[in-house]
């Protein structure tokens, strides 16, 4: 097994430059994830490493060696991508081990090789079947069997999961959470969903515009975000934001009624954003919030109200006895629980 370093790693497409100087190490047997929004490079970092993309300057390194100019094949890595890619006249064996029979392997080693990631990704009773008679999540199983029977140093996963169905998504994720602990081997995952990157990843890179906002492990960054991005990327439903004044060595926040008690160095005067995340707001009594709608999902339910300012806020209950949309109501919270950001900079304030 095999970490992956990334020294003030660059990629420039002419005049336009899209990943912007990344330092970053993926410890040896880690699961790291790559999440930001379309368009924030995250697969585009992804391919540098697999050789994909051209390297416009930096350095990335699989173990000891320098592979920032070295070809794909001799990188050690294997790359599952969003489509599957199965050769739809090969059996699920065959597909799984084309790669090793293309490099000449022994017809008993591959089957060996195939034999064993089919009880991993259990596909056993697949084997002879085409891709045709297989389900979404089955296929996407084959292409995992396909990395795993290459034996590489590093897995890479470019948005495994996106062509699923959310029933089919949740099953691949247990899957793939269970293969990385099986194999224990490096993997870099990309995705655009904060949920899959919240429960796969040992470490999650966040990314903006070519740029690493944060990296940490997933909860470091719910609970302690350096920024606003961050603090509204991380989390579903994603933190509220509300405008605020600072007067007088506290916060003074018209959407949430008033004054708000701020333990942490605010700036003399000027605007800040006070960040809460759902579960740190209630419903009270009062009414200067009124209920645009209610999501209620069984356990929980999310109450969608907008403030006296008309800024949006989502509040999360428990129980069954839920507010009705068109009616107001009163929000309450525990200063202690806000998090307070620079309005110009988006910087957390501490």
């Amino acid at each position: 097994m095999t970490g992956v370093t990334l020294q003030n790693v660059v990629k420039r497409y002419g005049d336009a430059q899209v990943i912007h100087g990344v330092d970053l190490t993926v410890e040896d047997g880690e699961f790291c994830v790559f999440v930001g929004p379309s368009g924030c490079g995250k697969s585009t970092l992804l391919r540098m490493v697999a050789g994909l993309e051209e390297t416009s300057s930096g350095a990335i390194r699989i173990g000891a060696r320098d592979v920032t100019h070295a070809d794909p094949s001799e990188r050690g890595v294997a790359m599952v991508f969003q489509t599957y890619a199965l050769y739809p006249h090969m059996t699920v064996a065959e597909n799984m081990g084309f790669g090793l029979k293309m490099t000449g392997h022994p017809k008993a080693e591959i089957e060996k090789k195939v034999a064993e990631a089919a009880r991993i990704l259990k596909l056993e009773d697949y084997l002879a079947r085409k891709p045709k008679a297989l389900s979404g999540g089955q296929r996407q199983r084959v292409a995992i069997g396909r990395a795993i029977v290459r034996g590489p140093d590093v897995f890479l996963f470019d948005e495994p999961l996106s062509n699923l169905d959310a029933e089919l998504r949740v099953e691949m994720r247990v899957e793939i959470a269970r293969l990385h602990r099986e194999i224990g081997a490096t993997m870099i995952y990309v995705t655009h969903d904060q949920v899959e990157a919240m429960t796969l990843a040992d470490k999650i890179v966040v990314l903006r515009k070519g740029k690493v906002e944060q990296v940490g492990k997933p909860l470091e960054l719910y609970h302690n975000p350096d920024n606003k991005f961050v603090a509204g990327f991380i989390g579903s439903p994603a933190m509220n934001f509300v405008s605020g004044v600072v007067e007088g060595g506290s916060v003074t926040a018209a959407g949430l009624g008033g004054a708000v008690a701020a333990a942490v160095k605010l700036p003399a005067s000027g605007k800040v954003a006070v960040g809460l995340r759902p579960q740190h707001l209630r419903v009270i009594d009062g009414a200067t919030h009124r209920v645009d709608m209610t999501e209620a999902l069984g356990g929980v339910s999310f109450i969608h109200v907008t403030g006296p300012t008309g800024e949006k806020l989502v509040v999360e209950a428990k129980g069954d006895v839920i507010p009705q949309a068109g009616t107001s109501v009163g929000i309450g919270f525990d200063a202690a629980d806000a998090l307070f950001f620079d309005d110009a900079s988006g910087l957390r304030l501490r």
